[in-house]
Order: structure tokens, then C-alpha cells, then sequence
């Protein structure tokens, strides 16, 4: 009896560490979701490729029609 109740408490701590875990992990998730989206932006993107010496262009692009026959 006493065996058994010793192992369901070291279930729910070992269910408590998992759950704290992750919950860091997926806060973990979040932060890098919200860095990656912020990487991908394209203010972000034309300001680190002007420091390399590239910059956007200033003629859009034209579209291409390729007919088949």
C-alpha cells in the first residue's frame, strides 16, 4: 500500500517536471517564431543586403508568356 503511494507521487512529480518543461519549451517555440518572422521581413532583409551593397530594383518585373503550340 504504502509501496504504491510512493509510486503514483513520484508520478506526479515526474508529470509536473514534464509539464514545466513544456511549457519552457514551447515558450522557447514562440520567441524564435516571433525572431525568424521578424528575420523575414523585407525591410530587414533589404537592410542587411545594402550592406553587403545590394539594393532592391527599381523597375518591377515583367511577366513572361510562353505559348505553347
Amino acid at each position: 500500500m504504502i509501496a504504491s503511494s510512493h509510486n503514483a507521487e513520484k508520478k506526479v512529480f515526474a508529470i509536473g517536471d514534464l509539464d514545466k518543461s513544456v511549457k519552457e519549451l514551447r515558450s522557447e517555440y514562440v520567441d524564435l517564431r516571433s525572431q525568424l518572422m521578424k528575420l523575414k521581413m523585407e525591410s530587414e532583409i533589404a537592410e542587411k543586403m545594402k550592406t553587403r551593397g545590394l539594393k532592391s530594383s527599381e523597375v518591377p518585373p515583367q511577366k513572361i508568356k510562353v505559348v505553347t503550340r
